[in-house]
């Protein structure tokens, strides 16, 4: 037998600890990032290729328009 003070105290693990909601928040962000990353080039040649057919400079880019319903 050990003596009780001598054994290791063990808390209860009821809950998810601010380290693991910082984790969390930390990959959720990560994400949010890639994927705004990812959508910049495809808006930002959006519109560019808008921006060249409104001022005519529109160099292999097609500018058809579609029809209103």
């Amino acid at each position: 037998m050990s003596p009780r003070h001598l054994e290791p105290r063990r808390r209860p693990e009821e809950g998810a600890s601010a380290v693991e909601y910082a984790l969390l928040v930390a990959a959720i962000a990560a994400v949010v990032l890639a994927v705004v990353l990812g959508l910049a080039s495809i808006v930002r040649d959006a519109f560019q290729n808008t921006t060249n057919c409104v001022t005519g400079g529109a160099s292999g880019v097609s500018c058809q328009t579609t029809p209103a319903p």
